[in-house]
């Protein structure tokens, strides 16, 4: 099951009020203003970690399920209640999401030598080959390094937001930033 958003997508400040969402708690405003807010980032978070459209959006909709379940559970296994707390807490769920459901495929490619995700023809339409190429080299890289390149250069998170998604020391971000640039330089030219 998904969730699929209708309309125009609200900006980061958020669209309605809280309660808007037809007399339901305040727990589930909560979830529904991240939800208007940031549920296309965060599923473009998730299709650069796994690779295909329908993965992330099952990701992201197993994450808001979650949030939802904790908190008609009166918030029980301590789900931040503050807006951008909740917030991490989602972008740090989405990544745990897309860490485990990685590590399965590549459990499953080992036992079954199951084929790689491919990417559609109809994303091959609408990007353009240099940015193919970036995908291509992105996804070659060691998952860390991946994680912290996508956060800081296609989320535009700052260190220290990195470092509380990814759950290591500012410094630890750095370092694998910079690392992860310079094999991502070399997986690119690879990719020619």
């Amino acid at each position: 099951m998904r969730l699929h958003h209708r309309g125009p997508v609200a900006d980061e400040g958020g669209a309605g009020t809280p309660g808007e969402s037809g007399g339901a708690p305040d727990g589930d405003a909560g979830l529904t203003g991240l939800f208007r807010a940031h549920h296309v980032s965060l599923v473009r978070l998730a299709v650069l970690l796994v690779g295909d459209q329908g993965t992330a959006e099952d990701v992201v909709q197993d994450v808001y399920a979650r949030l939802q379940h904790r908190e008609r559970r009166g918030g029980k296994g301590g789900t931040p209640a503050a807006a951008p707390e909740l917030l991490a807490y989602a972008r740090a769920a989405v990544l745990n999401a897309c860490r485990t459901l990685l590590r399965r495929r590549a459990l499953a490619h080992r036992l079954f030598q199951a084929p790689q995700p491919v990417w559609s023809a109809e994303n091959d339409v609408l990007i353009a080959d240099d940015r193919r190429r970036v995908l291509r080299a992105l996804t070659r890289l060691p998952v860390r390094q991946r994680e912290a390149i996508v956060l800081r250069y296609y989320l535009g998170l700052s260190e220290a937001e990195i470092a509380a998604a990814m759950g290591v020391r500012a410094g630890t971000v750095k370092s694998t930033i910079s690392r992860g640039l310079d094999a991502l330089r070399d997986r690119y030219e690879e990719e020619r």
